[in-house]
């Protein structure tokens, strides 16, 4: 049987390591140079255009990190969305002045939310966006954790839009390479497991199914990455 013929979660070691760990820090210097070469950002900002054309009052990012992303990923929709509030949650609070001042710059109201996604999202009752995306975030989790995740998120926004590992040999094989760009052995390792827990064909669309969304779209995207949009239950704007 192909060894990435199904989902295989693993603990990944920078999250288990304390924000300043130097380990952890280098690491994520690692991730922002892979979002780069997993061409997230266009990734994102493409699946954006075409499911929302419409320049959102509100906007969720969940699993945000240190934000570095979504700055990437407003910069190039700011031209054409003004105003925008943004939400970044994530269990780790990593956003900085700085990272506030530069979507200040845009235009752009930054909220930072530090809170377990699923603590947040079951007390989070009134809490209503436009979109909610997520990037390198979902493949942490069990399929039945992703259930309930979804059923969570689902009522809030009537769209979510994901950028995840794809499942694949070509990825892992990608994954094995990263010594050549000088990644520390936390992202070297945490790497080939994201892969190992990534996603192929329908099988996000299935979760969000079970959750009673509504998937749109699922496919793979360039070399390395998976997506899908999901609709959720309609509700009236307020």
């Amino acid at each position: 049987m192909n060894a990435l013929s199904h989902r295989s979660l693993v603990p990944e070691i920078l999250d288990g390591l304390a924000a300043d760990d130097p380990r952890a820090l280098a690491s994520r210097r690692d991730l922002r140079r892979i979002n780069v070469l997993m061409f997230q950002a266009p990734i994102m900002a493409s699946l954006l255009r075409k499911f929302v054309p419409k320049p959102p009052r509100r906007m969720l990012e969940i699993g945000a990190g240190d934000g570095t992303f979504m700055l990437k990923l407003a910069r190039r929709m700011a031209r054409h969305w003004h105003g925008v509030e943004l939400t970044m949650l994530d269990r780790v609070g990593l956003a900085t002045p700085g990272l506030r001042a530069d979507f200040d710059r845009l235009g752009w109201k930054l909220e930072s939310i530090t809170a377990d996604v699923f603590d947040w999202a079951e007390t989070a009752d009134g809490e209503l966006y436009d979109v909610i995306t997520v990037n390198l975030f979902l493949h942490h989790f069990d399929d039945a954790q992703l259930v309930r995740l979804f059923s969570l998120l689902a009522p809030k926004a009537p769209l979510l839009l994901a950028a995840e590992p794809l499942r694949a040999m070509s990825a892992l094989a990608a994954a094995r390479l990263l010594p050549a760009i000088g990644a520390n052995d936390v992202t070297r390792h945490d790497a080939a497991q994201s892969v190992r827990a990534g996603f192929r064909g329908r099988e996000l669309s299935d979760l969000w199914l079970a959750a009673g969304g509504r998937p749109l779209e699922e496919r793979r995207a360039g070399p390395f990455s998976h997506v899908f949009v999901g609709a959720g239950p309609a509700r009236d704007d307020p």
